[in-house]
Order: structure tokens, then sequence, then C-alpha cells
């Protein structure tokens, strides 16, 4: 039982599971289109998957998998999720436990009629290439090659943080 409750307290979002299991494949496949990034542990796939299991069910999981945990705290199984999520009280729990990042706004220029004077604009802003053009809190960030440099100095996160668990 503290395997599980170490495994579910050391990430926002944790989802214990069957690689075999069509309902956790669902509800994994809902927390990723909500903007989660849950840990996932296939019991199937886990030496002590057994004992996991039995700790599952002592803690109230019945059926056992899928076993949510958010913020260190058991939420249910799939049908408590899907329940949640119906009320939308599941992103909301998401969003207080930090497990939810911002969701940017993507335009598409090259589908856009003023497509074109975008990317003039862009490439005026001093944007190298002018797509991918990231702009965090209005500011521009610049293309690939600044972003990627960003991310590998360890620069990036902390300008993301500010914005994080934004619905």
């Amino acid at each position: 039982m503290d395997r599980v409750r170490d495994l579910a307290s050391r990430q926002a979002a944790v989802i214990f599971t069957k690689s075999s299991c069509c309902m956790c494949h669902s509800i994994k496949a809902l927390f990723y289109e909500l903007g989660a990034s849950p840990a996932i542990h296939e019991l199937d796939n886990d030496a002590s998957g057994r004992e996991m299991e039995r700790a599952l069910r002592s803690l109230g999981c019945n059926p056992s998998i899928p076993a949510v945990f958010i913020g260190g705290n058991f939420v249910g199984s799939a049908k408590d999720v899907i329940s949640l999520h119906v009320d939308g009280s599941l992103k909301q729990k998401l969003i207080q436990a930090r497990a939810i990042w911002v969701s940017p706004v993507i335009y598409e220029i090259d589908q856009d009629p003023e497509g074109r004077e975008m990317e003039k604009a862009l490439t005026r802003l001093g944007c190298n290439a002018p797509v991918p053009a990231v702009f965090i809190a209005g500011k521009l960030v610049g293309s690939t090659n600044e972003v990627m440099s960003l991310h590998l100095s360890g620069s990036l996160i902390p300008l993301l943080k500010p914005y994080q668990a934004l619905s």
C-alpha cells in the first residue's frame, strides 16, 4: 500500500491501469484531451502489479483499475472520473492540482486569407523564419531555434509557469 501511495503522490495526476483494459485507455485519452500528462502505472507490466492491485482495492478502488489519483488523492475509477468530467469538475480538479498546462492558441497562417500579410508582419517583428512564431504573454519569443535554445537552457518552463493551470 505504501508503494501505491508513494506513486500516487509523485505527480499531480496518476492513473493505475492495465495495458489490455479499454476503459483504462479511454480514461488516459480523456486526460490527454484535457491537457494533462498523468503518470501511468500499468499493473500488468509491473513486477509488483498484483500487490498494487490489492492495495488499490483496500483503498476503495472497485474495480481496481483504472484507479485515478489527482493531487495525491484517490478520485475514483472510470465511472467516477466520467461523472466528474460530465459535471465539469474533473478539469477543475486537474487545474487545482496544477496538472494542466496552458493550451496555446494556434494560427495556421497558410489557412488564413490574410496569411501572407501575417507572415510579412512576423518577419518585420524579427522572426528569422516567419513560422513557427511563438509568443508568450504577447511577447515574441522567436521561432524554432529560439524556443529550442530556451528549452535546452532550462529557461522555457519558467516562462510558461505563470500560465500553468489556466482554463
